[in-house]
């Protein structure tokens, strides 16, 4: 099963990767790990993306996708494997089919998970994080058990800058205005499947595996 899982900022893709993970016995593919890895190691790769970043500027498409390309050819991906954050832009969409094509693979569903811009601000602007241990608590379904202390290490929690309703707001306008034509281009593709996000995550995990069991690759 080879997987891509496109959604905004908070709708909970991390924990329904998660639940697809376990189940099919496949790597979560996160851009961001992948980017991490290669400078940590200091691969080619990984030292040209250094550069990039060092001076304020994006890693090059070409560059993602060679590492992408290293990636998706490790034997942990043999059986499938889910692809979170990337692609983004159409261009990105393109250079992976290539990239793909090369490898003799194909994307076998694309699990598009939609909720509300505004049910999204409310999710993480009441998310506080622990200054100590990076502990994750929400106000709203998981609060701590001492107001502004986390249960771990009883340290201080605080609202983080990405969770400002502002800032929030300005990062799901850029992932409307780059990632909306990628999923109508997979969507003219026959291989998407949109799921409401606004469930509980048992709900969304049914659905998930109910809308993908018709997809074999």
């Amino acid at each position: 099963m080879r997987l891509l899982l496109i959604g905004p900022p908070g709708v909970g893709k991390g924990t329904q990767a998660k639940f697809l993970v376990d189940h099919f016995t496949i790597p979560q593919i996160s851009t961001g790990d992948m980017l991490r890895k290669n400078v940590r190691n200091k691969t080619s790769l990984g030292i040209k993306a250094q550069a990039y970043m060092q001076a304020g500027q994006l890693v090059p498409d070409t560059v993602m996708l060679n590492m992408m390309q290293d990636r998706l050819a490790e034997d942990d991906g043999a059986n499938g494997y889910i692809l979170d954050g990337f692609p983004r832009t159409i261009p990105q969409a393109e250079g992976l089919d290539e990239l793909l094509n090369n490898l003799g693979q194909r994307l076998g569903c694309v699990v598009v998970m939609k909720i509300s811009d505004s049910l999204i601000i409310n999710r993480l602007s009441n998310r506080r994080s622990c200054k100590e241990c990076n502990q994750v608590f929400n106000l709203l379904y998981d609060p701590p058990q001492k107001a502004g202390k986390c249960n771990e290490c009883n340290g201080d929690l605080f609202l983080r800058e990405d969770d400002i309703p502002d800032i929030i707001q300005q990062r799901l306008n850029i992932y409307h205005q780059q990632t909306e034509p990628v999923i109508e281009y997979y969507t003219q593709l026959g291989i998407t499947e949109i799921i409401d996000a606004k469930g509980s995550i048992e709900d969304i995990k049914i659905n998930i595996f109910e809308r993908i069991s018709a997809y074999n690759n």
